[in-house]
């Protein structure tokens, strides 16, 4: 029997239903087999619409059968647990929880390998098989599983949807047309499917040819990259040739000062020496005719000392001057101080030229430049903090909040002498210098106030206009007051029309030559805008015109 039982084909003795052994075999008239529980699960759901069928071949019986055990089948699953054979085959793939599970199976449900949309219903492959079988069934609508079969079903019908509304673009019944939808234009579904295959078909020309584009400018864009990457390596490489140059010639010339200044120094000690050598070479005769002379002093002899003394009293002239000039503490401080000299030209060569070869590179600017934004948000995103430099600020000028603020008084502040410092105009400048994409905002009270942007060049004393905001080819500046507002560069004068506000937004996109105005308020009215080339880092700059005037760098949130 265990013999018979190894050749029978396992899933002939399965339940369609739970894929199981079956358990309690029954025969339904049409002669498919099932667990007598599972069948009459499944015919209990179905008498909610009257119907009892068959899972498999769907044949419907009416009144529902009377349901006999298999004796046969039940001694031939008996004798087959025996043997041991008690799981279900091993090519029934059961559904997870991505998959589609089959809506017949009943307990562990098996996964879906096709969706009907007429039925509609997704089954496994047991229980696909009648509609390759049934005829009534081969005319189904058979697609790749999916979940979301139940959202072809119209909600307020319980309908198959197969209608398109093109005046409501919706999918709906046959039943819609006949009261919401009634008098739309409607297609059948597959009619506007064609129609929207066509736009589909369309739009995927579009995208393959943007995607085409935009491969031939990731290229183009890696190409660049590539020279970027080789320009700025042999930049870097010449940069750093020129540079060790550079610190060779610095160092050539601090050997040869250290070696003039060896050779000087060896030169003046040899002649000091020398005069030295001279020197104690005289003492030493002085010294011996002081004692020749001690020695004749003390002659009592009249006439030998009479006779000696004149050879012994006659002094040779000195070698050397009677007097010694030294320069205290001053032997090559002089020189020290000319090194120090150099030190500082250079510091300030380097400081200028530092601050041209950052501008430089800044302006290295292979794409263009991003549009002048046209919204609050998108100037916020350049927003700048601006940190006035006390060192800059004329002294009727009290700066406070944090050096944001700045107000004009007519008592002078006791700031300490500073060569960047206006003396004459009510003027300051900003702490950090500005580059690239920056926006930042002035509120104004009392008077008037001119809102500039300068070069950190512009002459800070005296009364010319070299010093003046807008007065001169360093400096940009509009005038506000409560009535009108009016451009300044250069010393020209361009009267500007707009919506008077207490607040003025500056936008600067320094590599693209952009500075622009805006008045502020609930919204952002371009005032004047500036097109032009900046050679140099620009400094934010205010200057109350009367005193009492204020102006304050908003914080931006």
């Amino acid at each position: 029997m265990e013999e018979k039982g190894a050749q029978l084909d396992i899933g002939k003795l399965s339940c369609s239903i739970c894929f199981d052994l079956l358990n309690d075999p029954v025969t339904i008239p049409c002669g498919h087999t099932y667990c007598l529980n599972c069948i009459k699960d499944h015919w209990d759901k179905e008498d909610q619409r009257s119907i009892s069928s068959c899972p498999q071949c769907r044949k419907e019986f009416r009144p529902r059968p009377v349901l006999e055990k298999s004796i046969i089948l039940t001694e031939l699953v008996k004798d087959l647990k025996k043997t041991g054979i008690q799981t279900a085959p091993a090519d029934h793939c059961y559904a997870g929880p991505e998959d589609v599970a089959c809506d017949v199976c009943t307990g562990r449900k098996m996964k879906a390998v096709k969706s009907c949309l007429s039925c509609p219903a997704s089954y496994c492959e047991d229980h696909l098989q009648p509609h390759y079988d049934a005829p009534p069934l081969k005319k189904h609508k058979l697609v790749n599983p999916f979940k979301k079969l139940q959202e072809n079903i119209c909600s307020r019908h319980d309908e198959i949807m197969k209608i398109f509304c093109r005046t409501d673009q919706q999918c709906i019944c046959y039943l819609c047309t006949m009261d919401e939808h009634k008098g739309h234009e409607t297609v059948p579904a597959a009619a506007e499917r064609t129609e929207k295959q066509k736009e589909l078909q369309e739009r995927r020309q579009q995208i393959q040819q943007r995607i085409q584009d935009q491969e031939k400018d990731v290229k183009l864009l890696q190409r660049e990259v590539e020279a970027i990457n080789g320009s700025a390596d042999k930049t870097l490489k010449d940069s750093e040739k020129i540079f060790t140059d550079l610190i060779r010639l610095i160092q050539k010339t601090n050997s040869d000062v250290k070696q003039q200044i060896r050779f000087q120094q060896e030169t003046e000690v040899s002649r000091v020496k020398e005069l030295q050598k001279k020197l104690e070479q005289e003492i030493t005769e002085l010294k011996r005719k002081e004692a020749e002379l001690e020695k004749l002093s003390i002659t009592e002899d009249h006439t030998q000392f009479l006779q000696n003394y004149p050879s012994l009293s006659a002094l040779s002239e000195s070698t050397h001057s009677s007097s010694i000039n030294i320069r205290p503490l001053r032997y090559f401080e002089d020189v020290t101080a000319a090194v120090s000299e150099l030190r500082e030209k250079l510091q300030d060569i380097l400081r200028d030229t530092w601050t041209n070869i950052l501008l430089t590179v800044t302006e290295v600017d292979v794409l263009q430049s991003e549009p002048e934004p046209n919204t609050k948000d998108g100037f916020l995103k350049y927003s700048q903090d601006i940190i006035l430099d006390l060192n800059t600020a004329h002294r009727n000028l009290v700066l406070s909040e944090g050096n944001r603020k700045v107000l004009a008084t007519k008592q002078q502040q006791s700031y300490p002498y500073h060569p960047e410092r206006f003396t004459v105009y009510n003027q300051v400048l900003s702490r950090e210098s500005l580059t690239g994409r920056c926006y930042w905002e002035v509120e104004w009270k009392e008077g008037g106030v001119y809102v500039a942007v300068s070069y950190k060049n512009i002459r800070r004393a005296g009364r010319s206009d070299d010093c003046l905001f807008g007065f001169n080819d360093k400096s940009w500046s509009l005038y506000c007051d409560t009535n009108s507002y009016i451009f300044y560069h250069n010393n020209n004068h361009t009267p500007v029309s707009g919506p008077v506000s207490s607040r003025i937004g500056v936008y600067l996109d320094h590599r693209a030559g952009i500075l622009s105005f805006y008045s502020v308020s609930e919204t952002m009215t371009l005032l004047h805008r500036v097109q032009t080339k900046f050679t140099k880092p620009l400094y934010a700059g205010v200057r109350p015109f009367f005193y009492g005037s204020s102006a304050e760098f908003v914080k931006m949130k």
